[in-house]
């Protein structure tokens, strides 16, 4: 089976699964977990969309379970977590580490897209499978973590531009290898540098959805349905 084109620099994939595992378990330590449900968290938030891209729709050994050093790396950042949580609280401003993050996603989760939609046309995949893949691959790890924890899954909440901007620049990747004649490592690019300036001028300008229902919280939800630490306004990064 052909292997997709483009490639993410090999730094830059630990880094950001590092940094998502860690964000995952952080939520973990909030909801009170013992260590196997900080690691659990922390898995499904770095490795859940690759999880699904490889298990479910492409039906092929994920990749974490062939390279451990994946595995390797959620490890390491759980036990970071759960053993200097306090001290990494009170070294890194928790707004300093929120903008890592958003940083890291920025430029991981389109990447990461177009792999897997790459790998999906590599499998004859129709258009829509291909388009329906990319975002998966960027928003399934979020859909799962919340789930796991009982919150109202961020993807489906209001928020800033964040499925919908991957939506957009995946159907542009499409667009410019289908139509354009645009290699697909030079369109990979264009559009992991579209998806981060639509990041920051969303978060800049605080672009949002808006609820359907015209209320802050979504129909026939409570405000229990959310972590006791988090604003419900406030948004949060699907992944």
């Amino acid at each position: 089976m052909p292997e997709a084109e483009f490639r993410v620099p090999i730094f830059f994939e630990y880094a950001a699964t590092l940094a998502w595992a860690m964000s995952g378990a952080v939520v973990g330590v909030r909801k009170r977990f013992d260590l196997t449900g900080v690691f659990v968290i922390a898995l499904l938030s770095s490795l859940g969309g690759g999880l699904v891209r490889d298990a479910i729709f492409l039906q092929r050994t994920p990749v974490f379970l062939l390279q451990p050093v994946y595995l390797i790396l959620v490890a390491a950042a759980t036990v970071l977590i759960v053993l200097f949580t306090g001290p990494l609280t009170r070294l890194l401003r928790a707004d300093t580490v929120r903008k890592l993050v958003d940083v890291i996603d920025a430029l991981g989760t389109p990447a990461f897209a177009v792999i897997g939609m790459q790998l999906a046309e590599d499998h004859k995949i129709p258009t829509a499978g291909v388009l329906f893949i990319g975002v998966v691959n960027g928003t399934a790890g979020g859909l799962l973590r919340d789930v796991v924890v009982r919150d109202v899954p961020s993807l489906l909440r209001p928020g800033q531009f964040v499925s919908l901007a991957l939506l957009l620049v995946c159907a542009l990747y499409l667009l410019l290898t289908r139509q354009s004649r645009v290699s697909p490592v030079d369109a990979a690019w264009i559009i992991v540098a579209s998806f981060f300036v639509i990041r920051v001028l969303a978060v800049k300008f605080n672009w949002r959805t808006r609820s359907i229902g015209g209320g802050s919280l979504p129909i026939d939800v409570g405000p229990d349905a959310y972590d006791a630490d988090e604003d419900p306004d406030e948004p949060v990064e699907p992944r």
